[in-house]
């Protein structure tokens, strides 16, 4: 199951607006297609794929720990398989 929320463009006033705190996100491209999904504090890793041109779209859910972020990124990343 995709995250329940609404792609925002991937761009640095996007990655400006994200909190600095742990969570998971998933990129996609232009159709709203799922290229990745990953997780660890959100602004430092948007930051990276907005350098190395990842994808266009992001969305993302904060988790208050380590634990709850590997449990849904585990999740989301079966869906893929």
């Amino acid at each position: 199951m995709p995250l329940r929320k609404p792609w925002r463009d991937l761009d640095r006033s996007t990655v400006a607006r994200v909190p600095d705190r742990l969570g998971v996100y998933e990129l996609g491209d232009g159709q709203g297609t799922v290229l990745a999904v990953d997780s660890g504090v959100l602004r430092d890793e948007l930051k990276t794929a907005l350098a190395y041109g990842d994808g266009e779209q992001v969305r993302w859910t904060e988790t208050q720990t380590r634990e709850q972020a590997a449990d849904l990124l585990a999740e989301h990343r079966a869906r893929l398989e």
